[in-house]
């Protein structure tokens, strides 16, 4: 590629997996400033290089299945499952975190068997909150199974879990989970944190549309938006990187890291 671009997008689309390395995809990334990268892929393909290259880490990732690498073929008659789709993320969230500060690991829709995956890579926050508001106004395009909230891969299936379309219901859910989340991310900064600091903290562990966001932060009684004037927010859409989310002095509940009581 010749010439000076700030902003570069690549698209690469196989149908398979070999035809584009890891390496290739972190260059990419790194010879870049603003760069973004869809990459769909066949999720078989996948766990056959990952079985030659990492079989101990596949085979930890694939034992709640009750699969191990060296019987692969199993998983032809589970890619209709959610607990295969949450297994599937992991790996693939695994396999390529290293790529980009922003991966976005989240299956094609096909309820018939997740088979191909469409990934987003991204060096900012920015292009990863977009690309999640981009999901929610295509609902149902991609699937995610997990948390809805922050952490979306850390949670476990026997308790929790739920299969995430990026629609109205599923928006309703994650607005419950960032209810109790956010302020725990704030708490762990000592209680106040930037905008621009919270999204580059959240925005690689949630598929959370960024109103959903911004509105909990509103809505919380215990959390308050400062502008850089010093003044308080009143609208989610008033919300901006520069200002600044801190934890009320004043709280509605005794113990802060336990669960807020939500406004009825």
């Amino acid at each position: 590629m010749t010439g000076r671009y700030s902003n570069v997008m690549f698209n690469l689309d196989q149908c398979g997996y070999s035809h584009v390395e890891f390496g290739t995809i972190r260059d990419i990334m790194q010879s870049f400033a603003s760069a973004e990268v869809f990459y769909t892929f066949l999720i078989s393909s996948l766990l056959a290089f990952l079985k030659k290259d990492d079989s101990g880490l596949l085979n930890e990732r694939l034992r709640p299945l009750g699969v191990s690498a060296r019987r692969l073929t199993a998983l032809e008659g589970m890619m209709s499952n959610a607990n295969w789709l949450a297994a599937a993320e992991r790996i693939v969230f695994e396999a390529f975190k290293n790529c980009a500060p922003y991966v976005s690991p989240f299956s094609i829709n096909n309820p018939d068997g997740w088979r191909y995956w469409l990934i987003h890579f991204a060096n900012s926050y920015r292009a990863r909150q977009e690309y999640n508001n981009i999901l929610h106004d295509n609902k149902t395009a991609q699937a995610h199974f997990g948390r809805s909230g922050l952490s979306m891969l850390a949670y476990d299936p026997a308790q929790e879990g739920a299969l995430y379309l990026f629609d109205e219901q599923g928006r309703h859910e994650a607005h419950k989970q960032l209810y109790d989340d956010i302020p725990r991310v704030v708490a762990n900064f000592g209680d106040a944190i930037s905008l621009r600091d919270l999204y580059r903290t959240i925005y690689n562990e949630t598929p959370a549309h960024m109103d959903d966001i911004h509105a909990v932060m509103i809505d919380n009684p215990d959390l308050e938006v400062i502008t850089q004037a010093g003044a308080p927010r009143r609208k989610p859409t008033s919300i901006k990187a520069s200002d600044v989310l801190r934890i009320r002095t004043q709280r509605t509940f005794p113990n802060f890291f336990g669960a807020p009581q939500r406004k009825k």
